[in-house]
């Protein structure tokens, strides 16, 4: 008995590496755009002002702010040295005014934005997070409107801009209770 010729083998067809599908993937939607199928990518949420929020530093900040005393740290981020501040009635940013209170009653403080610091500040991503942060520490503020979007600052629907400055520079947010009253004993 002869052996039998063996077969040919068959070529596996070269498939597709993860590469060149993502490669003909942006081709495609560059040319034709998504297909019904494709989901689109939700934009990625960001939680502004959630890296402030439990840092020592920033805590210090704010019990001085409501107290009426002083305290400042510098923040670090894309090579750029911010400085922020307080004197017991402002927070600062590099020597410029973002937060500052006015006295509302004996108990409570109103606390105001400064429009032209914030607009100015608008695409340092350490700034930003300091506005949300300072808004959301105080749980007297907590309607407050103001957001962020496309690197913009927004109060309700409505973008605070460099027009809106000279009319009105502030944004009033709230009032908050500090903690800078004594109270005198009874006699």
């Amino acid at each position: 008995m002869t052996a039998a010729p063996k077969a040919p083998k068959k070529e596996k067809e070269k498939r597709q590496t993860p590469e060149e599908r993502l490669e003909a993937m942006r081709y495609n939607h560059m040319m034709y755009g998504p297909t019904e199928g494709e989901l689109k990518l939700a934009p990625k949420k960001i939680d502004y002002g959630i890296s402030y929020i439990k840092h020592p530093k920033f805590q210090s900040l704010l019990t001085a702010f409501k107290r009426g005393a002083e305290f400042k740290f510098d923040v670090t981020a894309t090579g750029k040295v911010y400085t922020i501040a307080t004197d017991g009635s402002h927070i600062t940013v590099n020597g410029k005014v973002l937060f500052y209170s006015r006295m509302l009653n004996r108990y409570e403080n109103n606390l105001l934005l400064n429009k032209a610091t914030a607009i100015q500040n608008a695409t340092s991503d350490p700034l930003v997070h300091l506005v949300f942060a300072v808004l959301r520490s105080f749980p007297e503020l907590a309607g407050y409107q103001v957001n962020y979007l496309n690197k913009k600052f927004w109060n309700g629907s409505e973008v605070l801009d460099t027009g809106q400055v000279e009319e009105d520079a502030n944004l009033l947010i709230g009032s908050f209770k500090h903690n800078n009253t004594l109270e005198k004993p009874r006699r």
